[in-house]
């Protein structure tokens, strides 16, 4: 059965005209309201990004996801993704088995290097040991999440000497995924361990990442781990509508203004709707547009990569909180059911 669900950033509305930021204070209750309509829609799972600049409301998902858990049934409640390489994996792994505990079993973490370097110079770490840091602390992270007490010893923290890490998640057990953009060596990395991996598609037309799904696939099996316990997901840029093309040109001076911001900072140059447009065809990367459309496309990249998940990102640019709740209840009362169905056959 293919999971549904929805990953966001948290992002702040922007005033085009006078650049004011939204409170963060109101868009954190905003979240928390879809949060909850995500669960009474019958989503599979919320994801929560996690940084640290002034356009983002989030610095903490676990937070969020505390508050979450007392006010939903039935979604599975994660991050999309905790910045590992900057963060301590045992103080990670503690707040999100007191999540699963006040959840009753429904957390989950998505490790990532992150798309943004603000988190090293915040928590003091040298960007340099940027691969190094993410590798050493997944390890060590994978290593709490299956046995207690542990015996550790690395390069970039004090060595963990028959050391209890406490609360413990339900079952002893924490889902760990990975989060991955084009990098072969990370996909190769969260095969070798056994993790679920979540391909971030944010860019350019989706079936290039065919062969990446393909070494995971090979990694994964060349190690040993049980094929039937195998998941796979993908992470894609997605807003719904009534009326795709109603819903197209609402979203895209959202969108392409946060695409603008972002890219300013990178080099990128001015954002067109030619990519936009491309980005909504068949082969590009957003799911942007009616319940039939993504239907549609979600049930063809499934069908293409073998999903066992699909991740809706629904907040780039940080649309109209009324306009999110309305894109909520169309994926979950109207295309959730039908590709669900499909999924079956």
């Amino acid at each position: 059965m293919l999971e549904l669900g929805i990953g966001m950033f948290g992002d702040l509305q922007i005033d085009p005209k006078t650049g004011e930021i939204q409170s963060t204070q109101q868009r954190l209750q905003e979240i928390i309201e879809e949060i909850k309509l995500m669960d009474e829609v019958g989503l599979d799972f919320f994801g929560m990004g996690e940084h640290h600049r002034s356009d983002y409301a989030v610095a903490s998902p676990e937070i969020i996801l505390a508050a979450a858990s007392t006010v939903t049934k039935s979604i599975k409640l994660g991050s999309a993704v905790s910045v590992l390489s900057s963060t301590d994996p045992v103080k990670l792994y503690q707040d999100f088995a007191t999540v699963d505990l006040l959840s009753n079993g429904r957390a989950e973490l998505m490790a990532g290097r992150g798309s943004f370097i603000e988190s090293f110079p915040l928590f003091g770490y040298d960007l340099k040991d940027y691969s190094e840091l993410f590798e050493e602390k997944l390890n060590l992270l994978v290593k709490i999440n299956n046995q207690n007490p542990i015996n550790w010893t690395g390069k970039f923290r004090k060595s963990l000497i028959n050391q209890d890490v406490l609360p413990r998640a339900i079952d002893n057990h924490l889902p760990i995924w990975v989060a991955v953009g084009g990098t072969t060596s990370s996909v190769i990395r969260a095969g070798k361990l056994g993790l679920p991996v979540m391909f971030a598609i944010i860019g350019g037309a989706w079936e290039q990442f065919k062969p990446l799904f393909e070494l995971y696939e090979q990694a994964y099996a060349d190690n040993g781990h049980d094929i039937s316990k195998f998941q796979v997901g993908v992470h894609m840029h997605a807003f719904f509508g009534e009326n795709s093309q109603a819903v197209a040109d609402q979203y895209y001076p959202v969108y392409s203004a946060q695409m603008n911001r972002i890219g300013a900072s990178r080099g990128w140059p001015p954002y067109q709707r030619s990519q936009f447009d491309f980005g909504r065809s068949p082969h590009g990367h957003l799911v942007i547009g009616d319940a039939n459309e993504a239907i549609e496309k979600i049930l063809h990249v499934k069908e293409v990569f073998g999903l066992t998940r699909f991740s809706a990102h629904m907040d780039v640019g940080s649309p109209f909180h009324k306009d999110m709740m309305k894109a909520i209840e169309i994926y979950g009362n109207k295309i959730a059911p039908k590709v669900r169905e499909a999924s079956k056959v």
